[in-house]
């Protein structure tokens, strides 16, 4: 791992790294905010959305001051693999920076586009081995498609994040523009795949969390056309999962919104884990 800068922050350290993954066969960076004391601390993943990076939610969010209170070690992956051999799209929702956090298994993309793997088999591997983290303590959260990343990995992995919240999330890709352009490129034709990375389709086929923190702005540019959290509260409700949707009057998409609230969340993990 190499430190690529550090700065004291509310008593304790953020800090951004690189390490050559052996997931997506490149250099992949994150950040970690560690807070004081000697820990160990539980982590939470904080997922950012397209065209976003490892600094953007660490920088954005003003998650620093609380998490230092509650005690939680902050981790923000970089959104995608990165470099000159990695493929990439011209588009701002496809391509590097907008990896929607799964393996992917059609070309070009199958050759670095391993997210769900380096986020839940690798990093924490390296998160453990350099960080006062304690692993049995794991949530996660994220926005936008990093919202669809945090609900979509704690469906498929039960157990393994012991809390989960989202910010404005993609809940239903098979169904909106965003994701019907990028889960066909990523994973190719076969329809059984693209739910299995759905928030919604995974919810209907059987996948469980003990329950969920949803925030959504009503004044978000993409909530009618791509966000659709309607979907995401009608699949709860068939399954009898534990939803906290909450909408609020005036916000959009940004990071004014997750800052907003971002304490709600941290609050809200830090009592669960």
């Amino acid at each position: 791992m190499e430190t690529l800068s550090r700065a004291a922050c509310h008593g304790g350290v953020q800090s951004f790294h690189s390490h050559a993954s052996i997931s997506t066969g490149t250099a992949m960076r994150f950040g970690v905010f560690v807070p004081p004391g000697a820990g160990p601390f539980p982590v939470l993943w904080c997922l950012a959305g397209l065209t976003c990076n490892e600094e953007t939610f660490a920088i954005k969010a003003g998650a620093q001051r609380l998490a230092a209170e509650l005690g939680l070690i902050v981790v923000t992956p970089d959104t995608s693999p990165r470099g000159d051999g990695v493929a990439d799209d011209p588009a701002w929702d496809m391509g590097q920076a907008a990896s929607f956090y799964l393996d992917a298994t059609a070309q070009p993309w199958a050759a670095h586009f391993r997210m769900r793997t380096w986020l839940i088999d690798e990093l924490p591997q390296v998160i453990a081995v350099h960080f006062p983290a304690d692993m049995a303590r794991q949530g996660i959260t994220g926005h936008s498609m990093g919202g669809h990343g945090a609900l979509t990995l704690a469906l498929k992995h039960p157990g393994h994040f012991r809390s989960v919240s989202a910010f404005a999330p993609i809940v239903a890709p098979t169904q909106v523009p965003w994701g019907q352009k990028a889960l066909p490129a990523y994973l190719g034709d076969d329809q059984a795949a693209w739910a299995a990375h759905d928030a919604c389709a995974l919810i209907d086929g059987g996948a469980r969390v003990a329950e969920l923190l949803v925030d959504q702005g009503e004044a978000d540019q993409f909530l009618e056309q791509q966000l659709r959290p309607d979907l995401l509260e009608a699949a709860c409700t068939r399954a009898g999962i534990p939803l906290t949707l909450r909408r609020h009057a005036g916000y959009d998409h940004g990071y004014w919104f997750v800052q907003s609230f971002v304490a709600d969340h941290l609050r809200w993990h830090g009592a669960r884990l």
